[in-house]
């Protein structure tokens, strides 16, 4: 008919989608090794693209800036497909808030602990260091503690709630002190300055939450 305009047709190739998801997952390896071993200042987004083995150009298309890389390295290794549910509503927290015994969630908290920071603890470090330096990344930082001090407050509550947090430590004291022990400075001295292994830092974790927040007998 007349007047009519020919659309089109969208095509959607699975193998070209495959292929740039693993070009993706490649370039996300590669950032993190690199800011791993060399730091956030001194990877340049050229090496990164080196290591990955992709054009500088594609890498800036894909990620754009070198802290939006930075953060979705983070969110990617913190928590992968859970990256965007809000930190309370992720599995492992609903675990620890359904185990009304008070020491279960307290050792629960170690553990998930111990394997986020297996996970990310060394570059939870290149992101605090960059934080100095880097308005954008200090903003990353200041959300990552801000959602560590999020969880803590709420295992506060729980504790609370079971009648298990010590009457010697105030509400806000108490959360304050999970959020120090739970710290990735602290995780850094203990782990990687003073050698510890990752079974003694989260034993030691436990037993100081306990000691911290628990009501004797709880």
């Amino acid at each position: 008919m007349p007047g009519r305009v020919k659309r089109a047709r969208t095509y959607v190739s699975p193998l070209r989608e495959e292929q740039a998801a693993a070009t993706r997952q490649t370039v996300l390896q590669a950032a993190r090794r690199l800011f791993e071993r060399d730091g956030y200042a001194a990877t340049s987004m050229p090496a990164i693209a080196a290591e990955a083995r992709v054009a500088v150009k594609t890498l800036y298309l894909a990620f754009g800036t070198k802290p939006d890389l930075l953060r979705t390295v983070w969110e990617q290794r913190l928590a992968g497909d859970e990256a965007a549910t809000p930190v309370r509503e992720r599995a492992w927290y609903r675990d620890i808030d359904a185990d009304d015994d008070p020491r279960t969630k307290l050792r629960l908290l170690a553990r998930q602990s111990g394997g986020v920071k297996r996970r990310t603890g060394r570059l939870l470090i290149v992101i605090r260091d960059a934080a100095t330096t880097d308005r954008e990344i200090r903003a990353l930082w200041d959300d990552v503690e801000a959602k560590l001090h999020s969880v803590s407050v709420g295992i506060v509550e729980q504790l609370a709630a079971v009648g298990a947090l010590s009457p010697d430590v105030e509400a806000r004291a108490a959360a304050d002190a999970i959020w120090a022990l739970n710290h990735p400075s602290t995780w850094h001295l203990l782990v990687v300055v003073r050698g510890w292994s990752e079974e003694a830092y989260e034993e030691w974790l436990e037993r100081s939450f306990a000691a911290q927040l628990l009501a004797t007998g709880a």
